[in-house]
């Protein structure tokens, strides 16, 4: 069984709290976009984990793909081994939740293939289990996130009406260094408020607040979403903690490649 496993990218993205538990309390509003990493699994007599398509460095065992596995495997002991291969097209440390998505493609695709007979709700929790961003990827569609990035409401926007230009330098950006960073604070205006208003208003008020520290550290990627403005966007930011930014242009506008490093590139969706 094949699956297509999207990205998306964040409209807005703030830290307001550290939380007890060590993670961090936050708001943003997740928006899946058309870049598919590829997921594969058959049954077999041994379980296997391969790769193609980007690098994927480390520890294989650590891959979400084989965590999702594991996870369900646990609690339906029955379930076959398997072999998974993933093809890998979005990049790493890009702010894109690709491997995120991976690990939630392989629970969605166990559920079909085993008829385990998992309902959303559970497998939201499985999700939540593997990563903040998980269970993002059970809905696919526009959710305002709240909590650590668990708690979805699906919201009403729809950008198929614009071309969005999603540009990655080749920097790869830790998230626990980003985090770090950051003084988390409440802010006098929510991102949910926000983006209920027209888009044009976006671009002063919707921020990421990651941007100022990866910025700082990568003066390439200000240079780059500044390039996307001069290029005609009507919103423009970078994606999660980085380093993939994005720009959301009117319908036929013609975009070039951001003139920086040879290194950048830019893929239409």
């Amino acid at each position: 069984m094949i699956q297509f496993s999207p990205c998306k990218i964040n409209l807005g993205l703030s830290i307001l709290a550290k939380r007890a538990d060590g993670f961090h309390a936050l708001e943003t509003v997740f928006y899946p976009v058309a870049l598919n990493d590829i997921v594969e699994i058959v049954p077999t007599k041994l379980f296997t984990f391969s790769h193609t398509g980007i690098s994927i460095p480390g520890d294989t065992s650590n891959n979400l793909c084989v965590k999702a596995y594991q996870l369900l495997k646990a609690d339906f002991p029955e379930m076959g081994d398997v072999k998974i291969h993933l093809h890998k097209n979005i990049p790493m440390g890009a702010g894109l939740g690709g491997g995120s998505g991976d690990g939630t493609t392989v629970l969605k695709i166990l559920n079909n293939l085993f008829n385990l007979n998992i309902s959303k709700e559970q497998l939201l929790h499985y999700a939540a289990s593997l990563g903040s961003d998980c269970p993002f990827f059970i809905y696919n569609e526009a959710c305002h996130a709240t909590g650590r990035g668990e708690i979805l409401k699906p919201i009403d926007i729809d950008l198929s009406g614009y071309t969005i230009a999603l540009v990655h330098p080749g920097i790869h950006i830790a998230t626990a260094w980003a985090f770090q960073q950051l003084s988390p604070c409440v802010k006098e205006k929510s991102i949910a408020a926000i983006i209920k208003q027209p888009i044009e208003t976006w671009k002063a008020e919707l921020m990421n607040d990651f941007e100022a520290p990866v910025f700082k550290a990568n003066p390439l990627l200000e240079k780059i979403k500044n390039n996307l403005y001069s290029q005609g966007a009507i919103y423009a930011s970078m994606s999660g903690s980085g380093s993939s930014l994005f720009g959301i242009f009117p319908k036929g506008t013609t975009i070039e490649s951001p003139a920086t490093e040879s290194s950048v590139r830019i893929d239409l969706i």
